[in-house]
């Protein structure tokens, strides 16, 4: 017998049982008013977000070096400068009136986490510029994939994550599809980049992937021994306040770098005219932010290695959009590692359905147990 799916249940339940014992009891006290229906609804639209904010800002970054654009520090500067969208659900979401039965932390603690994470976003994001820069989009897209790999190392030292069958099947069957695409590429990359240049691009959207990962299990860390008061007012304020950071070290970067010179030139320069230059950054910034939201939405409904695989996802849907929109090469090898994406994802949802499933029932036996005691 299955619960109505209008019953009030814990997120620990309807989430991934999979979280360690002291992180589901968190969880379950911050919930415990949640109905399955309404968590299944937060995780949905935190889904499409990230699927919906990646595969438009890859594809946006893209368009933007296709058509002149040569900034890495521009490109890197538009993927945080957006936060100030996120005032708006800030504002109009109402504040948790629950008793913390934790003690806030400091300030100092606060503006250490927030400065450590936000500098370390703005060299992610800078190694992500380079990447995009000299590799096709469908490329980059699937080497980016290799960062479920990374996440489930960092999930299992810092987060306590633990693995089934499946979930390890979704790990290999991930880093195979990016290796598949390291060594049957046999493009030189986006208009005539050399093999020199091509190396550096995938060596860096490597390195950004496991600097990524690192970061999804960090603010997970974060929330779980540090904040504590886990709710969605807390995760939009540790997106603007690391984006602050990240976008004042990008803007930095820009004019340490000398690039900030150039930028009047590149607008001239831009084959789809000055407007089109400005409304590409503009709606780049955009679609980054859309995807932070879902990003962390999923981490703090779900968990870090949740949220890295939904992003998996959508570097899988980018390179079949990038086929129709800059007509990218789509050899044998790229095809099988797309497939092999979806082979991984899906083998991980399945684990989460079977432990939700499993989860449930361990519910309806210990109600069973309380209302006959006589039986248990």
């Amino acid at each position: 017998m299955q619960p109505a799916l209008d019953m009030p249940v814990p997120l620990a339940v309807s989430a991934e049982p999979i979280l360690n014992k002291d992180e589901s009891l968190m969880r379950q006290s911050s919930f415990i008013g949640l109905k399955r229906w309404q968590w299944w609804l937060l995780v949905a639209l935190n889904i499409f977000f990230l699927l919906a904010g990646q595969a438009a800002a890859v594809l946006l970054g893209r368009f933007y070096y296709d058509e002149g654009g040569h900034s890495k520090w521009m490109a890197t500067f538009v993927q945080t400068a957006a936060f100030p969208i996120l005032l708006i659900p800030l504002f109009l979401l109402p504040s948790s009136k629950e008793p913390s039965t934790n003690a806030p932390p400091s300030f100092t603690i606060l503006a250490s986490i927030y400065f450590a994470l936000g500098v370390v976003i703005a060299g992610d994001n800078m190694l992500y510029s380079i990447g995009l820069l000299y590799l096709t989009a469908s490329t980059y897209s699937l080497v980016c994939a290799t960062q479920l790999a990374f996440n489930a190392v960092f999930s299992f030292y810092i987060n306590s994550q633990k693995f089934t069958a499946l979930i390890l099947n979704s790990v290999v069957i991930l880093s195979l599809s990016a290796a598949l695409v390291a060594i049957s590429d046999d493009s030189e990359g986006p208009s005539g980049v050399s093999k020199g240049k091509y190396a550096i691009g995938f060596i860096c959207t490597l390195a950004a992937s496991a600097l990524y990962s690192l970061l999804l299990s960090l603010m997970q860390l974060s929330f779980q021994k540090v904040i504590k008061k886990e709710t969605f007012t807390v995760v939009l304020e540790m997106q603007i306040y690391t984006s602050i950071v990240a976008t004042c070290a990008s803007l930095v970067g820009l004019f340490a770098s000398g690039e900030w010179k150039t930028i009047h030139g590149e607008m001239d320069a831009f084959s789809k005219g000055r407007i089109s230059y400005v409304m590409t950054l503009v709606w780049t910034a955009v679609a980054w932010q859309v995807c932070s939201v879902g990003v962390v939405g999923l981490i703090f409904l779900v968990s870090s290695l949740f949220s890295n695989v939904i992003s998996t996802v959508s570097l899988a849907v980018v390179p079949i959009a990038s086929v129709m929109v800059f007509h990218d090469n789509m050899n044998g090898g790229k095809i099988i590692a797309m497939l092999m994406a979806f082979w991984g994802f899906a083998s991980y949802i399945y684990q989460n359905y079977l432990d939700d499933r499993k989860a449930i029932k361990a519910q309806i036996g210990s109600a069973n147990c309380r209302n006959d005691s006589s039986h248990c």
